[in-house]
C-alpha cells in the first residue's frame, strides 16, 4: 500500500507525543472542544490503534468493548500500550492486499475501500496526533511527505467532513503556511491554538 511508510511514520509520531502525556494533563482541554486529553487519548486509542489494525484485517473487532465510550485506556503504561498497538496496526496495513478491496471500521458498516479506509485513519493519526501534542505543551514532529499527504487528504475529504461536523469552520492561515499548518486550517484548527 502507496500510503503505508507515511502511516508507519505518522504512527511513530502519534506515539512520541503519547509519551509525552503526563498524568496530570489528561483533564486539561484540548483544540478538539468535545474532548480532554483523557478523551482524546481514548480516540486515538480506539480508532488508530484497534479498529485500524482490524480494518486492515478485514475482520470485526475481537473485543467489541473496545468501542464501549465509557471505557478508559489511560490507565497503567497506557502510552506503551498504544505504542504496541499501533504497531500491530501499521503491520497489519503493511501485509499484501491490506490496502485493496473493500473494509470497514473495525468491523462496523458501511464498507468503503480499504484504501480510503487508511487514508482516513492516517488523517487521524496526524490530526488528533497534533491536538495531542498542542494540548500538552509538546510539538508534533512529522516529515513534509507526511505533511503533504495529510494536506491531500484534507483537501479531498473537506466538503464531506464538515457536512459531518468532523471538521470545524476553516481557519485562515499565512500562504506562506507550513503544509502541516495549512491541512490544519482546513481542517478547521488554529495552528497557533494554545492551551488555557
Amino acid at each position: 500500500m502507496k500510503l503505508h511508510p507515511l502511516m508507519a511514520s505518522a504512527a511513530k509520531s502519534a506515539a512520541d507525543v503519547a509519551r509525552g502525556v503526563r498524568p496530570e494533563q489528561l483533564e486539561l482541554p484540548t483544540p478538539c472542544t468535545d474532548y480532554d486529553v483523557r478523551a482524546l487519548v481514548n480516540h486515538l486509542v480506539v480508532w488508530t490503534g484497534y479498529v485500524s489494525e482490524h480494518s486492515a484485517r478485514k475482520a470485526p473487532l475481537t473485543d467489541p468493548t473496545v468501542l464501549d465510550p465509557d471505557r478508559d485506556f489511560t490507565g497503567g503504561d497506557w502510552a506503551h500500550d498504544y505504542a504496541a498497538q499501533l504497531d500491530r496496526a501499521v503491520a497489519a496495513w503493511g501485509e499484501p492486499g491490506a490496502g485493496e478491496g473493500m473494509t470497514t471500521m473495525g468491523g462496523h458498516e458501511p464498507q468503503m475501500p480499504a484504501e480510503v479506509i487508511a487514508e482516513l485513519l492516517f488523517g487521524e493519526l496526524v490530526l488528533h496526533g497534533w491536538d495531542l501534542a498542542q494540548a500538552t505543551g509538546q510539538r508534533l514532529n512529522v516529515t513534509d511527505e507526511v505533511a503533504e499527504a495529510a494536506y491531500a487528504g484534507v483537501t479531498r475529504w473537506d466538503g464531506q467532513a464538515r457536512e459531518m461536523k468532523l471538521f470545524g469552520d476553516p481557519v485562515e492561515v499565512p500562504s506562506t503556511a507550513s503544509r502541516l499548518d495549512q491541512a490544519l486550517g482546513l481542517s478547521g484548527r488554529d495552528p497557533g491554538w494554545q492551551a488555557p
